[in-house]
């Protein structure tokens, strides 16, 4: 069979610094906008390991101990947890002069209490060992255990000024031991004046507990980090959907229906994913993969997937890529079977498709499984005699120079993920980001409408009055099937550096046209259904290195530009109520007023179913090929999957 191509953007050379000529951000903070936080997932919670042993009673340069040092730190951790967030307390080395089985819960992990675990570390008094090792396997029988199909996240935070000195068990074999026996648990490790040996082996600990090391050198840095790893926790991707298991090849490979699913994927390992579908209908498919905020990544690593049929036949693929080394973030690659308007093609037939999963890993780059969250949507073609209005594959009035909102930005919290992403309209927002965290927020856009907006990131006290360090600030926006389109746009960058500076970058989308999805851009294909479009901010995980506060300000200027249509066909009326576009109407034609969410039947529903992008500094790497039936006897290159 013939090989076709349909070739975007494979690369971007930028890293576009945008001085900016406003005051400071104003980073106040945001709880009078603040929706009430949703509780956590079963299986959440966090542990704080505190080292109580003797060193802690030295000073710490500034007039007092180390242990009053931590304890202030701790309170301040705590004043900043969500209200409700299972949170306990380990101390090593406080009960006896020696001893390397010296430790014990101090404050077990249960909802939040602040005033218990304030008095638990008041009463520490340095005494004895650092039993390290023994310590964090004791953690991870502190946390929570999740149940079957659910993912939660389980931290244990570690906060030391030395090493080890009973090495049985040594520390980073039992970090990584813990890390590897499920997706859900990971240690971070704050060294607080510490160098040298002691330093080395914190940072194994954490590079070991897939987690994340943070240094700090005076009470004010161990406040600071141990407040951002202690959010980071608290505030982790939510995740949705029903537990499925993928296999590594097409035999046996589970069914799935219109819906979400949760799975996990090993590094440089496939999934598989079998659905049936009919001749008409476009589908959508996306998987985000959710690494611990930070862990190691390659700057080639990516989430590859593809449509699959027949025996070794492609439908399309494309292909993410954390485009950096920093640290990672969630990732996301969608993709679409679009059916051909003269229904010829290879992939226009009702029947069998696979929908496949492939994380792509270089060698140093985290080695532990990363849950994966799927998204598998239909969208009914247009009712007979309904013609639908011409692409728009153009930026037009929604390039670089459109004119955004002024004013006085409003206080917002954004969500965790695309599960709780903060509802925003036209408008200035104002918003708080740590060092390795991702913001998300959704706005409505219509038949027609385009969203543009800029993101500004906040002119930040640096912690010795400059910085040496650069690290970056990104976004994504992302079409309401979940599919990235603002990577690899000559119209657009998706990051720019940052080194406390004031720094903004520019984002958008072309209008919504119910034709786009026979374009050959691939910026342009999935911009083909109103709904929710889902913006993505992100702060690169060097900035922890960088920023004197916790949290860095950020500034959101969003337009939705055009008249909202009734429809995507040709001659729709304007929309003239809600700015979002107003409800569903049955004048567009579709089987559906749902504007491109409405999950309809496929053919033969499979039984058995289960019910930022941020790219470099200075380089943008994007490879995103879309292939058309790939011919009989190409490497599938399967590799076994695993279990959670």
């Amino acid at each position: 069979m013939a090989r076709r191509h349909r070739k975007g953007a494979v690369a971007l050379l930028g890293g576009l610094l945008l001085a900016l000529a406003a005051a400071p951000l104003q980073t106040t903070p945001a709880a009078a906008n603040a929706p009430a936080a949703p509780p956590p997932a079963e299986g959440t919670g966090m542990v704080m390991v505190l080292d109580s042993s003797g060193s802690m009673a030295e000073k710490d340069g500034s007039g007092g101990t180390r242990i009053a040092a931590a304890r202030k730190a701790v309170g301040t951790v705590v004043d900043a947890l969500p209200a409700g967030y299972p949170t306990g307390l380990r101390l090593y080395g406080a009960d006896k002069p020696k001893g390397c089985d010296d430790t014990r819960l101090a404050q077990p992990v249960s909802p939040l209490d602040r005033a218990g675990l304030k008095r638990a570390v008041d009463d520490v008094r340095p005494k004895g060992d650092t039993p390290i090792g023994l310590s964090l396997e004791k953690a991870a029988q502190d946390l929570p255990k999740p149940s079957s199909g659910s993912i939660g996240k389980r931290t244990i935070l570690l906060i030391s000024d030395g090493e080890d000195n009973c090495q049985a068990p040594p520390p980073c074999k039992v970090a990584a031991q813990l890390a590897a026996s499920g997706v859900d648990l990971h240690i971070d490790a704050i060294g607080f004046q510490v160098a040298g040996k002691a330093r080395r082996q914190l940072e194994c600990i954490a590079r070991s507990g897939n987690g994340r090391y943070y240094d700090a050198p005076d009470a004010q840095a161990l406040a600071r980090q141990l407040q951002r790893a202690g959010q980071l926790s608290a505030d982790g991707y939510r995740f949705k959907g029903a537990k499925v298991r993928g296999t590594p090849t097409k035999s046996n490979a589970p069914g799935i229906a219109p819906g979400q699913y949760l799975d996990s994927i090993g590094p440089n390992e496939k999934r598989y994913y079998a659905t049936d579908l009919d001749a008409a209908s476009t589908v959508d498919y996306s998987a985000t993969v959710v690494p611990q905020p930070g862990a190691a990544v390659g700057l080639l690593d990516s989430l590859h997937t593809e449509i699959a049929y027949g025996i070794d036949s492609t439908c399309d693929s494309t292909t993410s890529q954390f485009g950096q080394q920093e640290g990672a973030t969630p990732l996301t690659s969608g993709i679409s079977r679009v059916p051909s308007e003269d229904g010829t093609d290879g992939c226009d037939k009702a029947g069998r498709y696979w929908f496949v999963v492939e994380r792509k890993a270089d060698k140093g780059s985290d080695a532990s499984r990363w849950p994966l969250e799927l998204m598998f949507h239909v969208e009914h073609p247009l009712k007979k005699g309904v013609t639908p209005a011409q692409s728009e594959p153009e930026y037009g009035a929604g390039g670089k120079e459109a004119t955004l909102p002024t004013g006085t930005p409003k206080a917002v919290t954004g969500g965790t993920s695309f599960n709780d992403a903060r509802p925003l309209t036209q408008g200035v927002w104002r918003d708080k980001v740590l060092p390795s965290q991702t913001l998300w927020y959704k706005v409505p856009v219509g038949w027609g409408q385009q969203l543009r907006y800029d993101v500004e990131f906040a002119n930040e006290p640096t912690v010795r009055g400059y910085s040496a360090v650069s690290s970056y600030g990104g976004t994504e926006v992302y079409t309401p099937a979940r599919m990235p389109v603002g990577r690899g746009t000559g119209e657009f960058s998706p990051h720019v550096p940052y080194n406390g500076r004031p720094a903004a970058l520019s984002m958008g989308t072309v209008p919504v046209a119910w034709t786009n999805r026979y374009e050959s851009d691939i910026n342009v294909v999935p911009v083909h259904g109103k709904g929710s479009f889902y913006i993505a901010v992100t702060l690169g995980a060097q900035a922890s290195e960088i920023a004197q506060n916790p949290q860095i300000g950020v500034v959101l200027r969003v337009a939705v530009l055009g008249k909202a249509k009734s429809g995507p066909q040709t001659g729709a009326a304007v929309v003239k109520s809600a700015a979002d576009g107003g409800p569903g109407s049955s004048a567009d034609g579709s089987q559906s007023g749902g504007g491109g969410w409405t999950a309809g039947p496929v053919v033969a529903a499979v039984s058995g179913g289960i019910g930022i992008l941020l790219l470099a500094g200075l380089m943008v790497g994007l490879l995103r090929a879309r292939r058309k039936a790939r011919p009989s006897g190409a490497d599938s290159d399967a590799i076994r999957g695993g279990s959670w």
